[in-house]
């Protein structure tokens, strides 16, 4: 068994993450000059001040991005112990395939229609997923 198995998530979730920074920034800056706001000469602030002035369309891509840089900290931290540990194959691996499949189906759904019933079911999946790794990574180092 390869026990390396689920560092292929770990890369496509990070992928993935570019992805939509890509995706925001493509939408973000057109947006950005059609409300004439002068980002030559602006100074501090943070994406938070932009709610106002930009369409949520274009905020969502933002705040997707966002949510990928919270919740999937734990997940790549538990991915790569689980790899390290020897216990990255088999279903841990297909556990965090499953992972990142309803990560990205999240972020679809929040950056074009935004149903928030649908984002939570989806992330609620993902958070399931992302239990069971966290539990098996527990036995696997501390009850074993």
């Amino acid at each position: 068994m390869d026990t390396n198995a689920i560092l292929g998530p770990v890369a496509a979730l990070a992928l993935w993450s570019m992805v939509m920074w890509v995706w925001m920034y493509a939408t973000r800056l057109p947006a950005m000059r059609r409300a004439k706001i002068d980002t030559a000469n602006l100074v501090g602030g943070t994406g938070q001040n932009l709610e106002s002035l930009l369409p949520p369309q274009v905020q969502w891509k933002a705040h997707n991005y966002n949510h990928l840089m919270e919740q999937p900290t734990v997940f790549y931290a538990v991915a790569i112990a689980l790899a390290v540990g020897g216990m990255g194959g088999g279903l841990n691996a297909q556990i965090a395939w499953a992972y990142v499949a309803l990560r990205i189906v999240h972020s679809l759904i929040q950056v074009t229609v935004n149903r928030v019933m649908w984002r939570f079911i989806v992330f609620a999946l993902a958070s399931v997923a992302l239990l069971a790794l966290c539990i098996h990574a527990f036995m696997g180092f501390v009850l074993y």
